[in-house]
């Protein structure tokens, strides 16, 4: 094995063992989140509301929570598969590179089966407005990195966290939405909840 074939192999491991640390905490939040409480317990969690859910509609949701729960799971792992792929401009495939909305459009397609639209601002009118402070796993993120509205996208992660792919010269990477140059250019939230089709 040549060296640089050595460095390279390296390489790819560090990205792997990073990104089943990091999904291995996604599947334990995952986890956490889709706990099924007792029937009996859920009337009880109800008594402070007006209108409590009969234990049936309870039950469905609980079970739409562990769907989106394990949504978010899918979407979160395959994104995380993707760091360190290079950046490439028009880039569609992690094999030749990927941008910012190649790579959401990848992502979403093998984790969910789901078809996004080729640009990033053209992702930005599929799916729901969330606000910022409602996001959740495997929401979309978008900013204005190119002086125009929705020219970047990402794939939030929680904890104020997202992964995307930067910019020509650099890797797809997790960065903190917290962080000034993230928050001074932050344009609004998506959620894909279905097939792109019936959302646009």
């Amino acid at each position: 094995m040549t060296t640089r074939s050595a460095a390279k192999t390296n390489r790819y491991r560090r990205h792997l063992a990073k990104a089943c640390v990091l999904a291995a905490g996604f599947w334990f939040c995952s986890t956490a989140w889709s706990i099924e409480l007792p029937i009996q317990q859920i009337p009880q969690i109800q008594q402070s509301q007006q209108d409590p859910l009969p234990p049936g509609k309870a039950t469905i949701a609980l079970a739409k929570l562990h769907d989106i729960t394990n949504r978010a799971s899918e979407l979160a792992v395959q994104a995380l598969s993707m760091l360190g792929i290079n950046y490439r401009y028009g880039g569609t495939s992690p094999e030749t590179g990927l941008d910012c909305s190649g790579l959401v459009r990848y992502v979403f397609k093998e984790a969910l089966g789901t078809d996004l639209p080729r640009t990033s601002a053209e992702i930005s009118r599929v799916g729901e407005k969330v606000d910022k402070v409602d996001l959740r796993p495997g929401d979309l993120v978008f900013y204005n990195t190119l002086r125009r509205g929705f020219s970047h996208v990402g794939i939030y992660l929680g904890d104020s966290k997202f992964i995307h792919s930067p910019s020509a010269g650099g890797q797809v990477r997790i960065e903190d939405m917290d962080v000034a140059y993230w928050k001074k250019r932050f344009n609004g939230a998506r959620r894909i909840s279905a097939t792109a089709e019936d959302q646009q």
